[in-house]
Parts: structure tokens; C-alpha cells; sequence
């Protein structure tokens, strides 16, 4: 699993998406306002796009998972996926356990 790296700050962010929703009206298109204002910031017309989609789910204006929602989620099949080796080491543990307990020898 690879982490990228975040090149633009949040505010960069917000406020490249801020233009792009505020500044609809002066462009013909909505992607003629994503690469003019992609090409000002420096980054990709893609990504900008991506994160002005992103800011919609979140907001309502479009449907999807929410970011909150998407972390929730994260943590949640990472403490599933804890959980299942946590009970996998014990199940194995347990079977040692009572294998030890089968090859004891009995007093008398």
C-alpha cells in the first residue's frame, strides 16, 4: 500500500476549489475554469477536478462518500483486520495450549 505525499496545502486546496466553483460564470464551461485555474496553481486539471468533486459529496451537491464517512470506514476494517489476527492468535494459542495439556503426563 503507497501513501502519496500531499503537495498543496489545505488551503491551497480550498481555495482553488473556491475559485472554480465561484468562478463558473466567467468561463464558458466548468473544465475551462478547472485548467485555468489547475495551470495558475500548478497542478493538474485532473486533480483539481477531483478535489472540487470531492468537496461536493461532501457538501451534498453531489452523491458519493462523504470523507467523514470514508474514514469511519477505514478505521473500521482496520480493527476488523486487528481483531481477526487477534483471534487468530488465539485460536492457535488455544490449540498449543490444550496439545501441551494432551501430551502431559498424568499423576497419580
Amino acid at each position: 500500500m503507497t501513501k502519496t505525499t500531499n503537495k498543496y496545502s489545505p488551503e491551497v486546496r480550498e481555495r482553488a476549489v473556491r475559485m472554480v466553483l465561484n468562478g463558473a460564470g466567467q468561463h464558458e464551461r466548468r473544465w475551462a475554469a478547472i485548467v485555468s485555474i489547475s495551470s495558475k496553481i500548478g497542478c493538474a486539471p485532473q486533480t483539481l477536478n477531483e478535489w472540487v468533486k470531492k468537496v461536493e459529496v461532501d457538501t451534498g451537491q453531489r452523491g458519493g462518500i462523504t470523507t467523514e464517512h470514508a474514514g469511519k470506514m477505514k478505521a473500521l476494517e482496520r480493527e476488523v483486520r486487528e481483531l481477526k489476527q487477534a483471534n487468530e492468535i488465539l485460536r492457535k494459542a488455544s490449540a498449543y495450549f490444550a496439545q501441551a495439556e494432551l501430551d502431559r503426563p498424568l499423576k497419580r
